[in-house]
C-alpha cells in the first residue's frame, strides 16, 4: 500500500475533530485567564469605591458630632444665661425705685425731729431694699476713690482735686449696678484732673533773653 494513498474520509474527519479538541483545550485556560483578571480590576475599584465612600461617611459622622456638641454647648448656656438674667429688666424696674428713695433722703435736710426721723426711715428703708438686691446677685458699684473704670463708670464730670491723683472717682453721683457680673447700668462719677499748667509766653522770654 503506497503512503501517498489518500486516507479514508472519515478517518481524516476524526483527526481534524482531534485538533480542534485539542485547540479549543489549548485556548479556554487563557480565556478564563483574562476573564479573572478583569473580574479581580473590577473588585478592586468597586472596594476603593466603597472604602472612599466609608471615608466620606465617617467625616461626615464626626462632623456632625462636633456641631450637635456645639449646639448642646450653646443651649446650655444659653438656659444659663436665662436664669442668672432673668431678673434683668425686673432690677432696672426696681433701681428707679431705689433712686426715688435715695433722693427723698438727699433732699431732707434740716434738723427738725420729723426729718431726722424721716432720714433714718430711708436709709433703713434703703439698706433693706440694698439687701434684697444682693440676695439675688445685684451688687451695687460705689467706686468714690477708685480709680475710673470705663467700663463699669461714666464721666459725668472732671476737675482738679488736689487731694486726688488724676483720674480717680472723686464722686459718686449715682451708684452703679451689675446682676451676676453683668452691667445693669455704669456708675454715674466725677473724677479728678490734673492741674493745667499755662503755657509758657515766648515773646517774654525772648526779653529776658
Amino acid at each position: 500500500m503506497s503512503t501517498d494513498q489518500e486516507m479514508p474520509e472519515s478517518q481524516v474527519e476524526t483527526e481534524n475533530e482531534e485538533v480542534t479538541a485539542n485547540t479549543v483545550i489549548e485556548e479556554k485556560p487563557h480565556t478564563e485567564l483574562v476573564g479573572h483578571e478583569a473580574t479581580i480590576e473590577e473588585l478592586k475599584g468597586k472596594l476603593a469605591e466603597c472604602e472612599q465612600k466609608a471615608h466620606d461617611n465617617w467625616d461626615k459622622a464626626v462632623r456632625i458630632q462636633a456641631e450637635m456638641e456645639n449646639l448642646k454647648k450653646r443651649t446650655q448656656k444659653d438656659l444659663e444665661n436665662a436664669h442668672k438674667f432673668a431678673l434683668e429688666g425686673f432690677a432696672k424696674e426696681l433701681l428707679s425705685v431705689l433712686d426715688s428713695l435715695v433722693l427723698g433722703l438727699q433732699a431732707a435736710i434740716g434738723d427738725s425731729p420729723e426729718v431726722q426721723k424721716f432720714r433714718e426711715g430711708s436709709e433703713l428703708t434703703i439698706k433693706q431694699f440694698e439687701s434684697a438686691l444682693a440676695k439675688f446677685n445685684i451688687a451695687a458699684i460705689d467706686p468714690h476713690g477708685q480709680p475710673f473704670n470705663p467700663e463699669l463708670h461714666q464721666a459725668m464730670a472732671a476737675y482738679v482735686v488736689d487731694s486726688a491723683e488724676p483720674n480717680t472717682v472723686v464722686n459718686v453721683f449715682q451708684k452703679g449696678y451689675t446682676l451676676n457680673g453683668r452691667l445693669l447700668r455704669p456708675a454715674m462719677v466725677a473724677i479728678a484732673k490734673a492741674e493745667e499748667k499755662p503755657a509758657t509766653d515766648i515773646s517774654s522770654i525772648d526779653e529776658q533773653a
